[in-house]
């Protein structure tokens, strides 16, 4: 009887699945086991309540007790948590209350959301802007663009977190906000301005000296344009884009979008990608009224699915033996054009955002503005503006390692034979980057990349104290110090479930990326 290959490599697929995770359960069982026993006797609990005048202190200390099953050793005293924690098989998750008496759960769910709005936006943008980087100066190597990138990428990378915040504090919040009483830009910071863009432009396109030239002059007529005409029409204080910007805006990413994905001599999927970002445009007028009526979220939902839909059927009505290249060209720049229609309608939604934070609109501290109201868009430029600030100040010090490791991936794999090969065959560098050796070089990448994500939910502790934000950072050092263990616990099983789960993604996504790479 014959077998069908895909059935068997499903099998695999499924047995090496089943036998990861029965190992991941037992390494948190293990480590689980070992962090409580340390911690329940790295300290005394009950060490504020020792120490209290109160006049009823036997009694409280009696009631905590009892409460936390104190009176148990602590191997003993492990099960009894672990039994709690059992109960999410049977719809009934119990980790206990901390030692003021909240639940773990309420905590970690506060703690979660808190954490993961903060260092999310951070680590989406240091990955995607470092792997852009580091590939750019590998491609660019030895020369000043990659030279600058590397000086710059140890500056940040050597800087503590801590001192970073206090700088972005002072100069990005405190400065923007006085910058915005009298948002005049003087012609030198113009001028400065558009040299440094026309440098690091030149060097990133690289060429010859008259294709750098030219792109320097370009770049530099482009940025001091631009500040120029946000500096005469008081932008800064009523921003907006308009049909005019979104349709350049979108016309621009369906030409790169189609650049990198296919090339621009795949006409077919230019088409699809421009006829998106027109349609982007010329519904600028409905959405607006869209978004106006329809003050949600769902809005957004509605109007990404629409572009969507147009650059589906675009594709489909253009033909062509490849349409699935097409498809992917116009999806991605329906999600573009979309963010550009959202990014217009809360620059609508800034004067009056402004006006409600009294002229300071860049907060310094905390997750949110007490006693905020207003529409979606109100809220939401609220929780930019607080993401703001702890966003640089991640993303910078991240952005660093990434730029280094992207570089370093793609330098090895751009020597091997198969590229020299394609390249001996005549195809377009282009191709030989994108399909070739980028696909290749993002292997060793897909690792640390799961690494990052699964220490996402840990938090980042002391960019949560700098910048006020109650993340699982902050609840793990708070229960620590307090010898808490329920929180410290559940913070501790959340993370390492996280980190194995998504080391598990990684080893399925190198047989995505690397055919000659089997889970079996």
């Amino acid at each position: 009887m014959c077998v069908d290959p895909l059935q068997r490599k499903d099998s695999f697929v499924l047995r090496y699945i089943l036998r990861r995770l029965v190992t991941a359960l037992l390494i948190v069982f293990a480590a689980s086991f070992l962090i409580y026993v340390l911690a329940a006797n790295a300290g005394d609990p009950l060490e504020d309540l020792r120490t209290s005048t109160a006049p009823n202190k036997e009694a409280l200390i009696a009631a905590k007790i009892q409460a936390l099953n104190l009176d148990v050793p602590a191997p003993l005293r492990y099960f009894i948590w672990l039994s709690g924690v059992g109960g999410i098989f049977v719809g009934d998750l119990d980790l206990g209350q901390s030692l003021r008496g909240v639940e773990v759960t309420n905590l970690l769910a506060q703690s979660i959301w808190s954490t993961l709005s903060l260092v999310t936006a951070a680590t989406v943008l240091s990955v995607l802007l470092g792997v852009s980087i580091g590939m750019a100066t590998a491609l660019r190597q030895y020369s000043g663009f990659d030279y600058s990138v590397t000086f710059v990428s140890f500056l940040f990378f050597s800087l503590p977190i801590f001192w970073v915040a206090q700088l972005l504090k002072l100069y990005i919040a405190i400065g923007f906000n006085d910058f915005l009483g009298d948002p005049a830009i003087p012609p030198i910071a113009i001028v400065i301005t558009s040299l440094v863009v026309g440098f690091v432009w030149a060097s990133l396109v690289g060429g010859g000296a008259k294709k750098y030239f030219t792109n320097f002059g370009v770049a530099i007529l482009v940025t001091g344009g631009g500040l120029t005409y946000i500096a005469l029409t008081n932008w800064m204080v009523t921003p907006s884009l308009g049909i005019f910007w979104i349709a350049v805006l979108g016309l621009l990413a369906a030409f790169s979008i189609t650049y990198l994905t296919t090339g621009l001599a795949n006409r077919k999927a230019l088409y699809s990608s421009v006829v998106v970002a027109a349609s982007a445009a010329a519904l600028w007028f409905p959405v607006q009224y869209l978004y106006f009526y329809l003050p949600s979220w769902w809005s957004v939902v509605i109007v990404l699915l629409g572009l969507v839909a147009i650059g589906i059927t675009a594709a489909l009505l253009f033909g062509g033996s490849d349409r699935n290249v097409s498809v992917r060209a116009g999806v991605l720049t329906a999600v573009v054009s979309t963010l550009l229609l959202v990014v217009d309608r809360l620059m609508v939604a800034w004067p009056d955002y402004t006006a409600n934070t009294g002229g300071r609109p860049i907060a310094t501290i905390g997750s949110a503005t007490p006693n905020l109201g207003g529409s979606i868009w109100i809220q939401g430029l609220d929780s930019i503006t607080h993401l703001v600030l702890p966003t640089i100040a991640l993303m910078l010090l991240s952005l660093a390692a990434w730029s280094r490791y992207s570089r370093a991936s793609l330098l090895e794999v751009m020597n091997q034979d198969y590229v020299r090969t394609a390249r001996a065959k005549g195809l377009p560098e282009r191709t030989v980057v994108m399909r070739h050796a980028f696909r290749n070089a993002l292997i060793p990448i897909t690792t640390l990349v799961a690494f990052e994500i699964g220490a996402l939910i840990g938090g980042a502790a002391i960019t949560e104290t700098v910048f006020g934000w109650s993340g699982m950072g902050s609840l793990f050092i708070g229960s620590v110090v307090d010898v808490d263990l329920n929180p410290l616990m559940g913070v501790f099983i959340i993370t390492s479930i996280v980190a194995l789960v998504f080391n598990l993604l990684a080893d399925l996504a190198y047989s995505a990326l690397d055919p000659r790479i089997r889970v079996n």
